[in-house]
């Protein structure tokens, strides 16, 4: 039995796929990441939209590290899925993968969580439907998302109390085995 309200994670799953053209590369002919993020907006807006029913925007982008390289003429496909659900904010999981069409040799290029919010017709957010967890991977993709936002909390807070307390004066000795030159 459906429960109203509710829409499962293979409803709004995403994938798209881009072929990499000589334009979209750096001098040293590798594929901007830039590029690469786009593409991760593009299929986390799809995603998070077809779940929502409404609009979305990106609020957030969390562990975007380049593991390996893109290469003119290789297929890019980003594979997107709603991971966590709140009251009007989904967090979108993408896998990037690139495929070299010639070898057949595939590569995962990285793993990104865009988090992302609803708005309704007034710009305002907008509630989202609830999530179906109908596998072990869909509630372990959601309970890794709610430890992420734990950890991120913590760590804006730590942050936020380490710009407010720090004294330059008395860290100073930190910057004696890194590359810099204090200047005053």
């Amino acid at each position: 039995m459906t429960a109203p309200g509710f829409r499962s994670v293979s409803y709004s799953q995403t994938v798209l796929t881009e072929l990499m053209i000589p334009s979209y590369a750096n001098f040293g002919g590798k594929i901007h990441g830039g590029i690469l993020l786009s593409l991760m907006d593009k299929v986390a807006y799809a995603c998070a939209a077809k779940h929502a029913g409404n609009y979305c925007v990106t609020v957030s982008v969390d562990g975007v590290n380049f593991l390996q390289p893109v290469e003119v003429g290789e297929l890019v496909s980003l594979m997107a899925s709603v991971n966590y659900v709140g009251n009007t904010s989904l967090t979108v999981g993408i896998k990037v993968i690139s495929e070299n069409v010639k070898s057949g040799f595939v590569k995962h290029t990285n793993t990104s969580y865009f988090t992302m919010v609803a708005k309704g017709d007034d710009d305002k957010p907008s509630q989202v439907p609830g999530l179906k967890l109908e596998t072990r991977e869909d509630a372990r993709r959601f309970l890794e998302a709610i430890k992420r936002r734990e950890l991120s909390r913590r760590y804006q807070t730590e942050l936020a109390n380490t710009k407010t307390i720090l004294q330059v004066e008395d860290e100073l000795h930190l910057l004696q085995d890194e590359r810099c030159q204090i200047m005053f």
